[in-house]
């Protein structure tokens, strides 16, 4: 039994790199956060009885354990999600209380969910004696969402959110699950996160359908050349294959594999100290996802566009599923406090909507905090 609290971490992640190719067993490029889920759990007095505290929202659950594998449709369906990865594996829980506190802004493409997901996760591990890599963890916190949750998302936000190390972005190959730590130089630059707060209503559903229309483009390009994935066509395949393809389907596979190029030129920029070849990747990688996968909106292509025109800025980019969400800019440090003062008065203007800016730092994964 536990007998006093314990207290864990889990990161959200921002991808530098990289959108919409994780599914479609390609690259990516994010890194860990040094904000993200916090969770205390310790032992209730009735063995039967959970009970889910978040300060970031007021509805609070107490179920009992008959009734955990049940959907509420709130937020906490993310850790019940992570108890049924458990309990599917004969890992038994009993009577505990899960209290969240997170400094992540909810909804914004920085992996919140994933966060909440590997915070249970690694808590549940280390309060069983870790009977599970984190590799296992990860890949459960992912099929909780997947399974339970009902968001078809790939793995890279759980991936990320557990295998996070400071100062460094993960480059993983979400076909193979083979990574490398690749370390961040900024040499006088930052990365800034810039938040439009605009609602993702539709999120869900065009996200599905850009999965849908991916599969329908690799189906019909493998019966002229056999592949597992997009991603393993090369850009050169796809010019010649692409007479296949027509309209959205055309565009949706054209971004897939343009896209898992120019994440393995980003790495290769990154490890040769290369920041200005890397801004001009994160550049195309916006326009890609603009125009071919159609995922970006007005606030993100105000952001992008304000920010690659601003001085000291070498690239920026929606970062996540986009439609809302956040940009992230590679800026020189001297020009960040000017960055978001000009930047976020002519969003506001713009839009009237005020929009939050983070200075990323780059943090661990999850585990014991």
């Amino acid at each position: 039994m536990l007998q006093t609290e314990r207290h864990f971490f889990a990161p959200g992640r921002v991808n530098l790199i990289g959108d919409h190719t994780d599914y479609n067993g390609g690259l990516v490029f994010p890194a860990a956060l040094n904000m993200g889920t916090y969770l205390t759990v310790k032992q209730n007095d009735d063995a039967n009885l959970f009970r889910f505290i978040s300060e970031n929202d007021s509805a609070e659950f107490l179920i009992r354990k008959e009734e955990l594998s049940l959907k509420r449709n709130s937020w906490v369906d993310y850790p019940l999600g992570v108890i049924k990865e458990f309990t599917d594996r004969g890992i038994p829980v009993s009577g505990l209380q899960f209290h969240y506190r997170g400094d992540l802004p909810i909804g914004a493409a920085l992996s919140s969910s994933a966060s909440i997901e590997m915070v249970t996760a690694v808590a549940l591990n280390a309060l069983n004696g870790s009977p599970f890599t984190m590799l296992e963890l990860v890949q459960m916190a992912q099929h909780a969402e997947n399974d339970f949750v009902g968001m078809n998302c790939g793995i890279m936000d759980q991936f990320a959110s557990g295998f996070g190390k400071k100062d460094c972005a993960i480059a993983l190959d979400c076909n193979m699950l083979e990574y490398e730590h690749v370390p961040l130089e900024m040499r006088g630059l930052k990365f800034v996160i810039a938040n439009t707060n605009k609602k993702r209503g539709l999120v869900d559903s065009a996200y599905n359908q850009r999965r849908t229309e991916c599969q329908q483009a690799l189906e019909t390009l493998r019966q002229h050349v056999e592949a597992d994935n997009l991603c393993q066509y090369s850009p050169e395949q796809f010019g010649q294959l692409s007479v296949h393809l027509s309209g959205d389907i055309l565009k949706r596979a054209r971004h897939t594999v343009s896209e898992h190029a120019r994440v393995k030129e980003a790495i290769v920029a990154l490890e040769n100290g290369d920041m200005a070849r890397f801004g001009q990747l994160m550049n195309a990688s916006h326009a890609s996802l603009r125009d071919d996968y159609e995922v970006t909106c007005p606030e993100l292509d105000f952001l992008a566009k304000w920010a690659q025109q601003f001085p000291g800025v070498l690239g920026s980019r929606m970062t996540g599923a986009g439609f809302g969400g956040c940009t992230v800019t590679l800026i020189a440090e001297n020009q960040v406090d000017a960055f978001v003062g000009n930047v976020g008065t002519a969003y506001g203007q713009q839009f009237h909507i005020k929009a939050d800016f983070y200075v990323a730092e780059i943090g661990d994964g999850a585990g014991d905090r």
